[in-house]
């Protein structure tokens, strides 16, 4: 098997991580909701739901019920 094997989501939740650490993403930034991003990255939008649930896991996003998803200060 190849290294290039891995869930979608989490190519997803890399794929955020990176525009966070480069500053695309800023501390306070809004992610889109779970559809949107979804379509931004041509997943489904159950796959966008485990890529923040991911992000969060990393400690990269905090999810505000009602208000959505920011990002916060990254793990060094």
């Amino acid at each position: 098997m190849g290294d290039d094997i891995e869930y979608v989501y989490v190519r997803v939740a890399d794929a955020v991580e990176a525009d966070i650490r480069a500053g695309r993403l800023p501390v306070g930034a809004r992610l889109p909701n779970e559809r949107d991003l979804g379509s931004q990255y041509g997943v489904a939008a159950g796959t966008a739901r485990r890529a923040v649930k991911e992000l969060r896991e990393r400690g990269l996003v905090k999810v505000l019920p009602s208000k959505g998803t920011f990002v916060v200060e990254p793990p060094a």
